[in-house]
């Protein structure tokens, strides 16, 4: 029987291009037999702000009922993936903020020895992705995590063209999101389910042997 992985799915998104990213991502999860838990992080922006732009209202709307991340659910997962639109190059201030709020989890060990990913979007090819993703992987770098990138595994990725991870450009909110970004999201969750997979059963099979002796 494989051994069973919790993969977590932690993202923000302003007008739905990543949470549409997000979604396929723990689809894709679940169809390679891991426990899912699909979170969105908590808005920052007054009710205002959100509410003079029809495409964010909506789409907040639309979310309210995907569960808010928490910190219980970064113990939970034997493996986390992160998404964030771009910011000037750089993650989301609203999944910046929740990173921030872990400093209890990483002074205690907890967010360590896990396995981490990241997708992104942006309006344009050059807006940032690549940029993001690898400012968001430093802070991986600090959690003592175990970075699982798609790399160039896939002869899709020599299409998409992004090893770093999913990566999607929307335009100004009319580029949907497509075959390419969806097998680039699919190739990316199954590694990482495979490799959180074989990184928790090593570990388990080293204390065992450990135990043992």
């Amino acid at each position: 029987m494989p051994t069973p992985v919790n993969i977590a799915v932690v993202y923000y998104s302003a007008t739905g291009t990543v949470s549409t990213i997000a979604k396929a991502v723990a689809k894709d999860a679940e169809a390679a037999g891991a426990q899912v838990r699909l979170r969105k992080v908590a808005e920052l922006a007054p009710r205002a702000a959100v509410a003079s732009n029809p495409a964010w209202a909506e789409h907040a709307e639309a979310t309210a009922d995907i569960p808010e991340a928490t910190p219980d659910d970064m113990v939970w997962a034997d493996a986390v993936i992160f998404g964030t639109p771009t910011r000037y190059g750089n993650v989301s201030a609203q999944l910046k903020q929740f990173l921030d709020t872990l400093g209890g989890l990483w002074q205690a060990g907890q967010l360590a020895d896990k396995v981490y990913s990241g997708f992104t979007a942006s309006s344009t090819a050059h807006g940032g992705q690549e940029s993001t993703l690898l400012a968001l992987y430093n802070t991986i770098h600090h959690f003592g995590g175990i970075l699982v990138p798609p790399g160039y595994t896939d002869a899709s990725k020599f299409v998409d063209g992004n090893p770093y991870g999913t990566s999607h450009v929307s335009g100004q909110g009319d580029i949907p999101v497509g075959t390419q970004t969806l097998t680039a999201a699919r190739v990316q969750t199954e590694r990482v389910v495979k490799f959180t997979r074989a990184l928790k059963a090593g570990l388990a099979a080293g204390n065992a042997g450990t135990a043992d002796s």
